[in-house]
C-alpha cells in the first residue's frame, strides 16, 4: 500500500484514548477502516416502537420505548432506595430498576409518556424481564439541552443500532462512527469496474456513508448488497488463489496398480461397497494420480464407511510405493482406527511377519503414551519404510518422526485439528504429500466453500446396507418425572435382550470440576439465584450419576464410566471390555462423541440433552444403531416445554439427516461458533454476509473469482483487489489461508 490511507488511522487519534481503548479491547476494533466496517446490527425507526416481547435473556440490548409510569419505593426500613420505570411498546411491558444514589436523575428525567433508548443486560427477577441500572438517552425533544443533541445526532428516522458492549454503549459508538465517516471517501474499491458496473452495485464509500446514515429502508438494502458481496468475493478470491498455487505444487502422482495390496483386499471384502463408496473412491483415485497434491474434504454421515473410503485410498498409496498416515484427534481415537484397520486387513496388516501376506504392509501405531520400545520400533518401520500404514495422533508430527517416502495423509475429525498441525505433518514428504480430511460433522454447502474452501469436497450420504434406523425421543424430565423412570427401564430391557447402553453426560464431576466439551472451558457451577428457579443448577456429572444409577435403577447390571481425564491403558481398558460385552452400560463424557464402534450397543440416554449442540447430540447418536438391531436414542432435559433448548432437542428428535441439522445448527448458533476458532481468519471477516442465508452470494462470488484468478492469478491487472486482499490477510490471516 502506498501511504497511509485514512482508514489505517488508528481510533485514537480521532476519538481520543479511552473511547479508543475500550473499542480495541472489547470490540476488537482497532483502525478508523475497522469502525467503519463495525455494521449496525439493526436499525429503529424514530416512531416505531421495538417488540420488548422477545428480548434474549443475558443478552446486552438496546431498546426503544415509552415510558409507562415510574416510583420509588423504599425498603430496609426506609434506608434504601429503588427506582422502578416501566416501558411499554405496545407489544409488552419491560420493567427498569434504579438502585441506591443513582435514582435521583433518572427520577427527573424519566417521565411518563417521554421516549428513550434503553441500553442494558436483560435478566429475570420476579420471573419479569428486567434492566437493572441500563443507560438511556432521551430521545424526544424536550427543553433539556441533552435532548436535542440527541435528537440531531439521530437526525434522520432510522437510528442505527450497534453491536455495543456494557463499557459503550450503541449510541456512544453511533457518534464514533459519525467522526470517522467522512474518511469513508478513501474507501478502496476491491471490485473490478466491469464486476461492479454488471451488477449493478453502489460504490463502496456510498455503501459505507448507507449503511451507517441510511435515510431509507432502501438505502439499507442497497448498502447490504454491496458489502456481503464484497465480504464473499474477496474471502472467494483468497481461496481461490489458494486453490491455484496448490495446482502449481509438485507432488508424486500415485497410480493405482492392478494385482496389489488394494486388489488383495477388495477381493476379501465380506460385502459390496455403495455406490456412494464406489463414486468417492474413484474421485480420490483419480486425484492421486495427479501431479499436484489432492486436497479434498470427505463428508460422510456417522457409519456411511468413510474409513473405508480413506483406507483404500491409503492401500493404493502403499502399492504405488508410498507411505501412508492417519491422524486422529484423540489416542483412543487413533487405537480404535489402528484395531478396526489391522482386523479388516487380516493378514495383508502383517507384511514381513510369520504368516503374514507377501503383497501385505506393516501398520503402525504412534501415540504419545507408547512404551520407548514399542515407539523406537514404530519409528524405525516408518524410516525403512517397512510400514506402509501409520496411525496416530499428533505424536506423528512430531520432528524425530521420520518418512521413508510419504505419499498420503488422512485427517480424521478436522475441527478437531488444528491447520497448525495439518501442515507440519504436509512437511515430512519429499514432496507435498496428497491430503484428504475427514468429518462426521455435516457442513452446509456454504460453510464448506467458506471455511473448507480450499478443498474440494465429496460426500458419502448413504448409509451402508445393514444399518439399523434410530429412534429418537425427548425425555422432559422435570414436567414428566415418570418418563425419566421408564427411560432407565427402557435401557434395562435392552440389556436383558443381550444388548448394551450409554449414559452421555456434560461433566466428569470430579475436584477439577471442569467440562470436557469441545472448548474445554471451565463449566462453573454458578448457585442458583432464587429467582432463576433452577435454570443454572451445575451440569449433571458422570460419577455422580454412574454411582446413582448403580445404587438405583439399574442396580444388578455392570455399570461403567468413561471420561477424558482417565489414563489412557484405563480408557482403553474399558472401552475394551464394554466392546467385548462384559460391561452392560457406559457412563460417558463426550470421549465417545467420535469413532466408538460397538455394534452391540443400542440405547443411549443423554442426561442435560439441552446443554449440548445440535451437531454434537448427531454424532453422539450416531454410536448406537450401528449393528442389525435398531437403536435407541433418548433426550433427557428440563428444559422448559417453550423454551428455544426444547425446540433444538425436538429437531434432533425428528430427522436424522445429518445435513438438516447443520442447517438448524446455524440458523440458531452464532455465525463465529460455526466457523469456529480455527477458522479465526474467516470469522473475524464476516460481518455483513451469514454463512447460512446468503448461499446464492457465496456461489455467485466463487464463480467469479475463480474467472478473475484463472485470467491473472496475480492480480496484475487488479491493484485495488491486491490492496483490499492484503489488508484482509494479515499476518494471522494469511497463516490461517496457508495452512487450510
Amino acid at each position: 500500500m502506498e501511504g497511509v490511507s485514512s482508514l489505517d488511522e488508528p481510533l485514537k487519534k480521532l476519538l481520543g484514548g479511552a473511547t479508543a481503548k475500550v473499542m480495541a479491547e472489547h470490540l476488537d476494533l482497532h483502525t478508523v477502516g475497522d469502525l467503519l466496517h463495525h455494521y449496525p446490527r439493526r436499525y429503529e425507526e424514530r416512531g416505531k416502537l421495538t417488540a420488548l416481547t422477545d428480548l434474549p435473556l443475558d443478552e446486552h440490548v438496546t431498546v426503544v420505548a415509552q415510558v409507562a409510569d415510574a416510583r420509588i419505593l423504599t425498603f430496609n426500613n426506609g434506608r434504601g432506595k429503588r427506582l422502578e420505570v416501566t416501558l411499554t411498546d405496545g407489544s409488552g411491558r419491560l420493567q427498569l430498576v434504579f438502585f441506591g444514589h443513582g435514582v435521583h436523575k433518572p427520577h427527573k428525567e424519566l417521565l411518563p409518556g417521554r421516549q428513550a433508548m434503553f441500553a442494558g443486560k436483560v435478566s429475570v427477577f420476579n420471573r419479569k424481564m428486567q434492566l437493572a441500572h441500563p443507560t438511556y438517552q432521551l430521545l424526544d425533544a424536550s427543553d433539556a439541552d441533552e435532548a436535542s443533541e440527541a435528537v440531531d445526532a439521530f437526525a434522520g428516522r432510522l437510528l442505527p443500532i450497534y453491536p455495543a458492549c456494557k463499557q459503550l454503549d450503541s449510541w456512544r459508538i453511533a457518534k464514533a462512527v459519525d467522526a470517522v465517516l467522512p474518511s469513508a471517501r478513501d474507501a478502496v474499491d476491491p471490485l473490478p469496474a466491469s464486476l461492479r458496473e454488471g451488477r449493478g452495485f453502489t460504490p463502496l464509500p456510498e455503501a459505507l456513508l448507507k449503511v451507517h446514515r441510511p435515510q431509507t429502508r432502501a438505502d439499507i438494502e442497497d448498502a447490504k448488497a454491496r458489502l456481503k458481496w464484497d465480504e464473499a468475493f474477496v474471502l472467494q478470491v483468497a481461496l481461490a488463489r489458494r486453490r491455484y498455487a496448490d495446482t502449481q505444487l509438485p507432488a508424486a502422482a500415485r497410480r493405482r496398480v492392478p494385482d496389489g495390496l488394494l486388489d488383495a483386499f477388495d477381493a476379501k471384502l465380506p460385502f459390496t461397497l455403495t455406490e456412494g463408496q464406489e463414486k468417492v473412491s474413484k474421485e480420490i483415485f483419480d486425484d492421486l494420480a495427479t501431479e499436484h497434491p489432492m486436497h479434498r474434504l470427505l463428508q460422510g454421515e456417522v457409519g456411511s464407511g468413510k474409513t473405508m473410503v480413506a483406507l483404500r485410498a491409503m492401500l493404493a498409496v502403499v502399492d504405488a510405493g508410498g507411505q501412508a498416515a492417519m491422524l486422529a484427534p484423540t489416542e483412543v481415537l487413533a487405537q480404535q482406527h489402528h484395531r478396526s484397520i489391522t482386523e479388516m486387513m487380516g493378514e495383508l496388516a502383517e507384511g514381513g511377519m510369520l504368516g503374514g501376506s507377501d503383497r501385505g504392509t506393516k501398520v503402525v501405531l504412534l501415540t504419545g503414551s507408547m512404551g520407548a520400545a514399542a515407539r523406537r520400533q514404530a519409528l524405525l518401520d516408518l524410516v525403512t519404510g517397512e510400514a506402509g500404514i501409520v496411525i496416530g495422533t499428533h505424536a506423528l508430527i512430531e520432528d524425530k518422526v521420520r518418512f521413508h517416502d510419504l505419499g498420503l495423509v488422512v485427517v480424521d475429525e478436522q475441527h478437531r485439528f488444528g491447520v497448525e498441525q495439518r501442515d507440519a505433518l504436509r512437511s515430512k514428504g519429499k514432496q507435498p504429500p496428497h491430503l484428504l480430511v475427514m468429518t462426521a460433522t455435516p457442513i452446509p454447502r456454504t460453510v464448506a466453500m467458506t471455511v473448507f474452501g480450499d478443498l474440494e469436497t465429496s460426500v458419502l450420504d448413504q448409509l451402508p446396507a445393514g444399518r439399523s434406523p434410530i429412534a429418537s425421543h425427548v425425555v422432559p424430565a422435570k414436567d414428566k418425572p415418570h418418563f425419566l423412570a421408564r427411560a432407565w427401564e427402557r435401557v434395562a430391557e435392552e440389556v436383558e435382550n443381550g444388548h448394551q447402553a450409554y449414559v452421555v453426560c456434560p461433566r466428569i464431576g470430579d475436584d477439577a470440576e471442569e467440562a470436557e466439551g469441545r472448548g474445554g472451558k471451565k463449566a462453573k457451577a454458578k448457585k442458583a439465584a432464587p429467582e432463576e428457579d433452577g435454570e443454572k443448577r451445575p451440569p449433571l456429572a458422570a460419577l455422580e450419576i454412574a454411582d446413582q444409577l448403580r445404587g438405583g435403577a439399574l442396580s444388578g447390571l455392570s455399570v461403567e464410566v468413561l471420561h477424558g481425564r482417565m489414563h489412557p491403558d484405563e480408557k482403553d481398558d474399558v472401552m475394551r471390555r464394554f466392546a467385548a460385552g462384559d460391561v452392560d452400560v457406559l457412563v460417558a463424557t463426550t470421549v465417545i462423541e467420535v469413532g466408538v464402534n460397538v455394534p452391540n450397543a443400542t440405547a443411549m440416554v443423554i442426561m442435560d440433552a439441552d446443554r449440548f449442540g445440535v451437531s454434537q447430540l448427531h454424532q453422539l447418536r450416531g454410536r448406537v444403531g450401528r449393528g442389525s438391531a435398531p437403536g435407541l436414542c433418548l433426550l433427557v432435559s428440563e428444559a422448559h416445554e417453550a423454551s428455544p433448548a426444547r425446540a433444538r432437542l425436538s429437531a434432533v428428535a425428528a430427522t436424522l439427516d445429518g445435513f438438516e441439522l447443520s442447517r438448524i445448527d446455524l440458523e440458531q448458533r452464532r455465525e463465529g461458533d460455526v466457523l469456529g476458532q480455527a477458522q479465526s481468519g474467516v470469522r473475524s471477516s464476516l460481518r455483513m454476509l451469514t454463512v447460512i442465508d446468503d448461499e446464492e452470494v457465496i456461489a455467485a462470488a466463487r464463480e467469479e473469482a475463480v474467472a478473475i484468478v484463472a485470467a491473472d492469478p496475480e492480480l496484475e491487472r487488479l491493484p485495488e483487489l491486491r490492496t483490499v486482499l492484503a489488508a484482509l490477510l494479515d499476518k494471522e490471516r494469511e497463516e490461517y489461508l496457508d495452512k487450510g
